[in-house]
């Protein structure tokens, strides 16, 4: 029984720790920074459904916003966004640059008092306002990106009429279209206007 007991509880803890890789990982991080960004772009997200996209992505429940959190978020959101807007690389490391000098304070590593996993934060403390754990996190992710791919780490959706940003990155070629949504509208549009007799007025 001891033995079993023994079994249990390293998988418990196994499966934990992949649940805190998981949560932490710079992709994991950099998709939830492309997800908040896009809930809060324009003036439409309340308090609920930020808190949710919180969720999806890992933070612990209760996350308790009110609407000046919101708001404050949404202001760090729109300067998050020029970094993933960036038309090329050199553009997207200056506006990087710019919000790491503006929101970074000293690398630190924090356990969150043993909830989490060790890992790197910029913001001032583990009680950081939302909107300035939302631009410190983010900077580091986004500078991970860059990092890696030694390219921009955010785009536009190719869609007409779509303003939502992606992560371009991923496996196979690189992404040009924010959802399947997108890309099937796309595809549907490109294949009517090939298809289309084509008109012409009579002499």
């Amino acid at each position: 029984m001891e033995r079993a007991e023994r079994v249990r509880r390293v998988r418990a803890a196994g499966l934990e720790r992949a649940e805190w890789l998981g949560r932490f990982a710079d992709d994991r991080v950099a998709a939830r920074t492309v997800a908040l960004v896009n809930a809060l772009h324009g003036d439409g997200a309340r308090p609920a459904e930020v808190a949710a996209v919180l969720l999806e992505y890992g933070e612990r429940p209760p996350v308790r916003l009110t609407d000046d959190d919101v708001a404050a978020l949404r202001v760090a959101a729109d300067e998050v966004r020029e970094v993933l807007i960036a038309p090329d690389t050199e553009a997207a490391v200056a506006r990087l640059n710019a919000l790491l000098a503006r929101c970074a304070g000293p690398l630190r590593l924090t356990s969150h008092e043993g909830t989490a996993p060790w890992h790197p934060h910029l913001d001032s403390s583990d009680d950081a306002p939302w909107d300035e754990w939302f631009r410190a996190t983010s900077a580091l992710a986004l500078l991970s990106v860059v990092w890696e791919r030694q390219g921009p780490p955010g785009a536009v959706c190719a869609a007409r009429g779509c303003s939502r940003v992606l992560l371009p990155y991923g496996a196979g070629p690189q992404r040009r279209y924010c959802s399947r949504r997108c890309a099937t509208r796309e595809r549907v549009a490109a294949h009517r206007a090939r298809t289309a007799p084509d008109i012409s007025p009579s002499a």
